[in-house]
């Protein structure tokens, strides 16, 4: 699920000043065989690049998936009950047993608790179960072809080559999720080349099969991303009444010493280490849930874009060892799909760039919101209503 909501340029990938185009759609035919000639230029073998491709297709499944997200456009409290069962949490609890040895090393060499590991198992795969069946090779092709998002998919085509070439990727079975992840915990082929490990000591990186692999493998990947060694994520808070709600959202930080001062307390425990940097995050406005996000917060963000998801992975890592179920307080009626997507063409009309009118509460609409409410008087908790968008 790493990309399933990136808001990226379908046509340019940028670097510094320049923008140079990345080639996609036309003739599916002539597209594979430009992606033959780039191979050889890229030092590819032409035979192994001819072999690679040879049997490649084009998956309209692939295609229909990607179009098929509709659990995003729940709010927080509705799609993390949806993820996070008793069950899954029990789960979790028995794989951390299991393999106590490798989240053992993995807290060790990379400063990641086992939580945050066992939330990307349990979600990306329900812990290895549910991988995808999805021809990856077909499925980067596929969406590389599309001309919406080819500026992730391309690369990815030439490092499931890479892996090829050293025997640890076979395009007619090699099979993961349609947005091409494969494994356990669900990597991309150029996550997999820099941050594939062999965990279990046989070898070979086999991220479908061995769970050893699979998550020190996404471990070294999270280290990689920018986690740091040994700090927190996330924290249920209680907020102040007179708290100033344009102050939440993760575009505002301050120290949890100076959260502290403004009234915010932990709601079990304490809060972390008083010269941390922290933003407060209220996925439902000022009457629902409550957290601070401590810097590692952001990392999950490389690992998918959508908030919604984001949240609830990281809440669930705390979860998962020990953190109480969230005070989901009586939050104000949210705004349904077709709701949402009148409320960003209006948002869109006055001039905020909410990223497209797609139905889904994501940063770009969060910031607009939160704009016009201080323009309107209103409460700037950035949680869109239906008194909201009357108001518009």
């Amino acid at each position: 699920m790493r990309f399933l909501t990136c808001a990226f340029s379908a046509l340019m990938l940028v670097n510094g000043a320049n923008a140079q185009p990345v080639p996609c759609g036309g003739n599916f035919g002539d597209f594979v065989a430009d992606l033959q000639a780039e191979a050889e230029r890229q030092g590819f073998a032409p035979e192994v690049a001819r072999s690679f491709l040879s049997g490649v297709r084009q998956d309209p499944a692939v295609l229909q998936a990607d179009q098929r997200q509709g659990i995003f456009q729940d709010p927080f409290i509705t799609f993390s009950r949806k993820l996070i069962s008793q069950s899954r949490l029990d789960r979790g609890r028995q794989m951390a047993d299991r393999y106590n040895a490798i989240f053992d090393e993995i807290e060790r060499r990379y400063g990641i608790s086992r939580g945050v590991l066992l939330a990307f198992w349990a979600f990306e795969t329900d812990y290895g179960a549910v991988q995808g069946d999805y021809n990856t090779l077909n499925a980067l092709v596929t969406l590389a072809h599309d001309c919406r998002r080819p500026e992730i998919f391309r690369p990815q085509i030439f490092a499931a080559l890479a892996l090829y070439a050293r025997g640890d990727f076979d395009p007619a079975t090699t099979t993961g999720a349609w947005a091409g992840e494969i494994g356990q915990v669900q990597m991309l082929p150029k996550d997999i080349l820099e941050n594939g490990q062999d965990a279990d000591g046989d070898g070979r990186v086999t991220l479908k099969t061995s769970a050893p692999d699979a998550l020190m493998s996404g471990a070294a990947m999270l280290s990689d991303l920018g986690w740091r060694h040994g700090e927190p994520w996330l924290q249920e808070v209680e907020l102040p009444q007179d708290f100033d709600w344009y102050d939440t959202g993760v575009h505002t930080t301050k120290t949890v010493a100076e959260w502290e001062r403004l009234g915010v307390r932990a709601r079990d425990g304490r809060l972390d280490d008083g010269r941390l940097e922290a933003s407060i995050v209220i996925p439902q406005g000022r009457f629902g849930p409550a957290f601070i996000a401590y810097p590692n917060f952001r990392v999950f963000f490389e690992w998918n874009q959508s908030f919604t998801y984001v949240l609830t992975a990281a809440y669930f890592a705390t979860r998962i060892e020990g953190a109480p179920v969230y005070d989901a307080g009586d939050p104000e009626p949210g705004l349904s799909g077709e709701q949402m997507r009148t409320l960003q063409e209006r948002l869109q009309a006055r001039g905020y760039d909410v990223g497209g009118a797609d139905g889904i509460l994501g940063a770009g609409t969060r910031d607009a919101v939160r704009e016009v409410q201080r323009e309107l008087g209103l409460p700037a908790d950035a949680w869109p209503t239906p008194d909201l968008l009357n108001r518009l």
